[in-house]
């Protein structure tokens, strides 16, 4: 309904009309003598893009449901560049192996903490963790879940102490002995700190 203004004759008209009313019983409100000035218009307004005018989805580089943490870009490797070299494209095979899947962070634990010292007291150099790369996530989930707590923890309590003594470097292993879902980890020699 558009507002307009009342020409003199309507304004008359309405007078006339408010003047032959009586008001309802219990109405706070009497017949005025003039209507009611029009409302200033207001001009209709384009409905607005909230997710659009938050910048909501603009900079998401990965398809829903995906989260990653970010890597490091290069880093300067603790051991031998040659055998690093080696160990990145598969060359080196591990000596020992531990598979994590399935178990949970108060299991895995415990259980990559004995592996590795283990390792570390028998001389081995090499050895591989299996984490998986975690369970997949709904598609539907209108929550997207980060994926692999092993993935993610595993590396931390390898930097932590006491497997920090034991330890040399960590990679993510070759695709030939698991890819992302593993990781290569270097052990030092034993005696040297």
């Amino acid at each position: 309904m558009s507002r307009r203004r009342l020409r003199a004759e309507e304004r008359e008209l309405w007078r006339k009309v408010a003047h032959s009313t009586t008001p309802l019983p219990g109405s706070l409100r009497r017949a005025k003598e003039t209507p009611d000035p029009p409302a200033p218009r207001v001009q209709e307004r384009e409905p607005m893009d909230l997710p659009k005018a938050f910048g909501i989805g603009a900079n998401a580089p990965l398809p829903h449901g995906q989260i990653t943490t970010p890597q490091p870009a290069s880093r300067k490797p603790n051991m031998d560049k040659k055998t690093f070299g080696k160990m990145r494209r598969g060359k080196l095979v591990p000596e020992a192996r531990i598979d994590l899947h399935g178990m949970t962070l108060d299991q895995a634990h415990p259980a990559l903490t004995r592996f590795i010292l283990t390792g570390y007291s028998r001389g081995f150099r090499l050895v591989l963790v299996i984490t998986g790369k975690g369970q997949r996530g709904d598609p539907h989930d209108p929550m997207p879940r980060q994926r692999g707590v092993l993935k993610r923890q595993v590396p931390m309590w390898l930097k932590m102490a006491p497997l920090n003594t034991a330890v040399l470097d960590v990679s993510e292993a070759h695709t030939r002995h698991g890819g992302g879902g593993a990781y290569y980890v270097y052990l030092r020699k034993p005696g040297r700190g």
